[in-house]
Parts: C-alpha cells; sequence; structure tokens
C-alpha cells in the first residue's frame, strides 16, 4: 500500500472514529485507574461498578470493550459482580464490538480493533477459540478499510463488514457507507454495496461541513443484520433510517424512518441518529434510538418495534429507558436475550442494563470513574479453555493466584514442599473473583509452593508454576 493511500485512508478514519467515540489515546488524565493484580501484573483493566445486582437475568457474562480513557484497552468478559473473568489487553485504545458468535460449528470471540497506538500495523478483525487463540484476521477485500461498526458471521461462515469510503460527488468529498459480505477462508467478496449509488445526499440529516473541502459524512452506516428471507437490513445514523436491501440486486427493498420512510410511523415510533437494527424471529425489529447528536429526545431508549409489512405500518411493542435518564450521543445496542430480558449497551455513557420483558431494571452496571465506554455491550454464555497455566506470585505470608479466561474452576488448592517436585496438598479454598488470595498457613518447613485449579467436582484442571516462598 502506497503512503499516500495509507495516510487518506487513516484521516478517513479518524474522522469516523472520532464521531463514534473511539479514541487513538488514552485522554488528558496523567494515568487512568485500573485493576491491580499481584498475580498478574501486566494486565489492568478499568474498575466497572455494579449499581444495581443482577436478579432474575439471564444466563452469562457481560462482554465490552473498554476504551478512551483506559490505562489498557481490550476485549474484557465479566461476571455479575463486576468481576474479570478475561482481559486481553490490545496495543490500541481503538477497540469494539466484542462478543461471541459461532464459526465452523463452534463458539467464537470476535471484535474489530484499530491500528496501534504507535501507528504501525493495520486495523481489522479478530476472532479467536475457545483457548484465546487466533483462528483469523479478517479485512475487507477490493482495498477497502474496514470500521468500527460491525462484523458479523453468517452460518454460512461468511463475514459481514462495514467499510468507510471516501467518493466525490459535485465536486464536494463525501464519506460514503457501505458493506461486504466476504467468505472468511477464501477472502474472496460475495456481496459489496455503496451507499452512494443506492441514497442520495439530500436524505441526510447531517450537517454539511462549513469548510467547502470538509468531509461530508452523510450515511454513516453502523449495522448489518441478515433478515428472514436471506436479505439485508441497514441501520444508517445520519438518514435516521433502517434500509432493507436486496442480497440479488442490491436494490432498497424499503426504508424505515427518514425522510422517505415507505412505513407510516405510528405513535412513539420516530427515532433518530439510531444503531443496531436487529429482526426478531418473531418478525419484531429491535435498535438503539440515541435521539441525540443533536438531541431530539429527552433520553435515548432501547426500542422494539412490530413492523406490518402487509399495510406498511410500524408500532411501538417496548420502550426500554434508564432511570435516572441516559443521553447517549453516540454508540450503543439492544440485545434480545434468550429468557425475553433485554441487554441494552448505553454506548457514550459508560453504562450497560439488563431489563425484564416490562421494562424493570434486573442488572446495572458501569465503569467505575473517568471517561470510559463500550461501542456496545452485550451477555453471552462463555466457557473458555485457556492455554497457559494459572499464573501465581507471593507477597508477604499469602499466595495470589488467577487464571484469565478458566471458567470452570471452583476452588484453588494450595500445594506445598521442600522440593520443586515434592509438593504436597496443604489446603483448598473457594475461588474468589479473577484473583485469590491463599494464606500461606501449614506449610510447616516447605519452601515451595504451587496452586492446583480445581472445578465443581474437586478435579484438577491445571496447576501453576512452582515459586519459592519467602
Amino acid at each position: 500500500m502506497s503512503e499516500t493511500l495509507r495516510v487518506l485512508r487513516l484521516a478517513m478514519a479518524c474522522a469516523l472514529f472520532g464521531l463514534c467515540g473511539c479514541s487513538s489515546s488514552s485522554g488528558a488524565q496523567s494515568q487512568p485507574p485500573f485493576r491491580h493484580y499481584h498475580s498478574r501484573l501486566d494486565l489492568r483493566p478499568p474498575p466497572v461498578q455494579i449499581l444495581k445486582a443482577a436478579r432474575q437475568t439471564a444466563p452469562g457474562y457481560i462482554f465490552i470493550a473498554p476504551k478512551k480513557n483506559v490505562e489498557q484497552a481490550g476485549p474484557l468478559i465479566i461476571d455479575n459482580r463486576g468481576r474479570v473473568v478475561w482481559f486481553r489487553p490490545l496495543d490500541t485504545h481503538a477497540v469494539t464490538d466484542f462478543r461471541v458468535q459461532h464459526y465452523r460449528g463452534r463458539p467464537v470471540l470476535t471484535w474489530w480493533h484499530g491500528r496501534p497506538d504507535e501507528g504501525g500495523g493495520e486495523s481489522g478483525y479478530s476472532i479467536y477459540d475457545e483457548r484465546y487463540r487466533l483462528v483469523a484476521h479478517v479485512e475487507p477485500g477490493n482495498g477497502l478499510l474496514g470500521d468500527i461498526h460491525e462484523f458479523e458471521l453468517t452460518p454460512h461462515d461468511t463475514a459481514l463488514m462495514t467499510f468507510v469510503h471516501q467518493v466525490r460527488v459535485n465536486g464536494r468529498r463525501v464519506l460514503e457507507g457501505g458493506f461486504q459480505e466476504l467468505d472468511i477462508r477464501t477472502h474472496r467478496v460475495l456481496f459489496e454495496w455503496h451507499s452512494i449509488d443506492h441514497v442520495r445526499l439530500v436524505e441526510s440529516y447531517y450537517r454539511l461541513p462549513r469548510n467547502s473541502d470538509g468531509l461530508y459524512d452523510y450515511f454513516h452506516i453502523n449495522s448489518i443484520d441478515i433478515d428472514r428471507d436471506g436479505n439485508f437490513l441497514v441501520s444508517a445514523r445520519n438518514t435516521h433510517t433502517i434500509y432493507k436491501i436486496s442480497r440479488r440486486t442490491g436494490r432498497i427493498l424499503w426504508r424505515l424512518g427518514g425522510k422517505r420512510s415507505d412505513f407510516a410511523l405510528g405513535r412513539g415510533v420516530r427515532f433518530a441518529w439510531q444503531h443496531d437494527a436487529r429482526r426478531l424471529p418473531n418478525g419484531n425489529l429491535t435498535l438503539f434510538d440515541n435521539s441525540a447528536g443533536p438531541q431530539v429526545r429527552k433520553q435515548s431508549r432501547g426500542l422494539v418495534l412490530h413492523l406490518d409489512l402487509e399495510h406498511l405500518r410500524a408500532t411501538v411493542v417496548r420502550s426500554f429507558v434508564h432511570t435516572p435518564p441516559l443521553v447517549s450521543v453516540d454508540q450503543g445496542n439492544l440485545q434480545r436475550l434468550a429468557n425475553g430480558d433485554s441487554l441494552v449497551g448505553w454506548g457514550h455513557q459508560p453504562r450497560f442494563t439488563e431489563f425484564g420483558p416490562r421494562g424493570t431494571i434486573r442488572f446495572d452496571g458501569r465503569f467505575g470513574r473517568g471517561r470510559v465506554d463500550s461501542y456496545r455491550a452485550y451477555r453471552f454464555r462463555w466457557t473458555g479453555h485457556p492455554t497457559r497455566p494459572p499464573a501465581v506470585a507471593v507477597a508477604g505470608r499469602t499466595l495470589y493466584v488467577s487464571w484469565n479466561g478458566a471458567t470452570e474452576v471452583r476452588k484453588w488448592r494450595l500445594l506445598a514442599g521442600p522440593d520443586k517436585v515434592a509438593l504436597r496438598p496443604v489446603l483448598s479454598v473457594p475461588k474468589s473473583g479473577f484473583e485469590t488470595a491463599i494464606p500461606l498457613r501449614g506449610t510447616g518447613t516447605a519452601t515451595w509452593v504451587a496452586a492446583q485449579a480445581l472445578d465443581d467436582h474437586d478435579r484438577s484442571l491445571a496447576r501453576s508454576p512452582v515459586v519459592r516462598m519467602p
């Protein structure tokens, strides 16, 4: 890639990422707050505060990707008490859309990451397996730049990806939105769609730049979904519209919302600057209605709509709002969970909330301090089997042990002895969060210690390295 093209792509990405809340640095604060672990000094995730304890929530962990003013950015799994399950710090402060998907019939972890903070290397999408090993690194074909908004794996082992692309329209620099479907194994582009071929600039609510040579982000695609008939559903923030797009021809089949809506909008339906449009199995449509940027409602909301395709009318089924009110000028998502709950990530606001079917808050959390957010938030079941052994450290008369990403540990067994190869069990303690503190009592004249991970049947899962007692 030529240096000129590289600089151009980086400039477009920075313009887009700035609008969506990504940051290439940790911000103005000298050192953001982070969690400290004796056994893993290399991990410094941001603190998470639980404001409403989980009650009757769906099973699974919370998946977020903290960014902006953080000591380390990266994909982060936490439990209902806000405790770290797995964290992978990245060499960039731009990371988004961390979640569980399926590839080749197995659950995988996926996310988007920006260029490294020092400027070298490329951005792209990552797929990791249940042992936290890289399965694939994916980028769009045809020289296009994949962006932060969507990386959706399909049952056919293809990937849907949003991209940014600059074009000239009547002499003006325009940032169009588009997406590709790519075969992950062969890297063959199966489908490519460009907004400029189908959506005119006048559909946008975004203000023209004051500078005549400014970059006009008129469309701003932020989600792709496959509808029940195999066609695509696309959300465009800056036209306030959900588009249904033909897989065969690329033609727009209908518009929901915006200036050219094919649907009559019932009471309370109208949305603005929205994100994350998804079709549910029952035909309803979910989205996150920012209604801000600039603000058009008192607060942002998760929204469930019923679409009457025969009469082309949309009505509100359910609206999820936070108490106290939250206004999210960018980012955000709504995930419908298997038990009927809905998990809302508030994007620009450092919050994530699980609602019951009637809108009651069942779980509420936020990043502890500082200007930190996550593009989306999800809840998923996940079983992790790390390849690395547990980590230990001795401080005073305490052994600290952790095993980043292991989800089946229920107890830790302290092993001690006078020789590295002659250790005996001393005591067992319940696992307590990411890192467990084990008192070094009952070890007698032992000079070496280790920790053994046990499952809920007291079966050994792994053993840490052996370390010398002080």
